[in-house]
């Protein structure tokens, strides 16, 4: 098990991202630094190690693996992209190859929609798509999140704060945490002008009241 949140930034950034990343789908890689505070912060809050796990829109699967390298007890990686879903498994035999540990039994990858997973888990960990290219995504991987556990750990631009704290009190959840990023978006598309764009995001921690 990874020791320090610094060691686990150093080794998520090592990970594979997206080979062709699809626009609509708003694929972006999540950023290594970001990843790890997030998934330190959840571990000292009692909700990686030995927890059952989803992580919604998994994409190539930073989040998952990283809750694994913290200990959490089974991930399911659910992602709808097939390209997503390869380079996910490859970089957990990565992980295994490189610190000699094995993961394979504690994942289980299902490429397949999140409206076609129902299985109840302790903690859900997404950064799903910000909804500016579907409306409504967001809004309906926290509606997912919350038909399948009591605590989300999700990720959304901070101008929908409002949003996102009146759909949680809606479903019988309250807001404990809100940690706010830059987010590093890297020039991905052909429409980028910046090498590097940072947005204003920030990653709930979301517990069912009810």
């Amino acid at each position: 098990m990874i020791k320090s949140k610094s060691k686990l930034a150093i080794i998520l950034s090592k990970l594979k991202t997206f080979s062709s990343p699809d626009l609509m789908a708003e694929q972006y890689a999540t950023d290594s630094e970001i990843a790890a505070e997030v998934l330190w912060n959840a571990f000292y809050l009692y909700d990686i190690e030995n927890k059952t796990i989803a992580d919604l829109g998994s994409g190539t699967g930073i989040l998952g693996l990283g809750a694994l390298l913290l200990g959490a007890k089974k991930v399911f990686f659910i992602e709808s992209d097939k390209n997503s879903t390869k380079t996910a498994k490859e970089n957990l035999k990565f992980l295994e190859e490189k610190l000699g540990i094995k993961l394979v039994k504690k994942a289980i990858f299902l490429n397949q929609d999140i409206n076609n997973f129902n299985e109840k888990v302790d903690i859900v960990i997404q950064n799903p798509p910000f909804g500016t290219k579907q409306k409504h995504a967001d809004k309906m991987f926290l509606e997912k999140a919350f038909s399948i556990t009591k605590i989300i750990y999700s990720f959304h631009k901070l101008e929908t704060e409002r949003f996102v704290n009146k759909i949680s009190g809606d479903y019988g959840f309250e807001i404990t945490h809100l940690w706010k990023f830059d987010f590093p978006i890297k020039a991905t598309y052909s429409f980028h002008r910046k090498k590097i764009q940072r947005i204003k995001v920030g990653c709930w921690r979301i517990k069912g009241i009810k």
